[in-house]
């Protein structure tokens, strides 16, 4: 799918995939963070991990549509 909006995001907040891993509530992998950043096809189960993983990590509001193009 191509580089996704969450790998722009995170360049412009200066976070790792580990920043992200550590922020985390629930179990979430660096491969994950990866995986959805390079644009490869997620479940939605794994996307919302993301998405929880990004809004505790920035401590602001995001949506799916923020973070995926797809």
């Amino acid at each position: 799918m191509g580089e996704q909006p969450l790998a722009g995001l995170m360049r412009e907040h200066g976070f790792s995939n580990h920043d992200l891993v550590a922020a985390a509530a629930r179990p979430l992998t660096h491969k994950l963070i990866s995986r959805a950043a390079k644009g490869r096809r997620l479940t939605a189960n794994s996307k919302n991990l993301v998405l929880e993983a990004y809004i505790r990590a920035t401590g602001q509001s995001a949506t799916l549509t923020d973070l995926f193009n797809y």
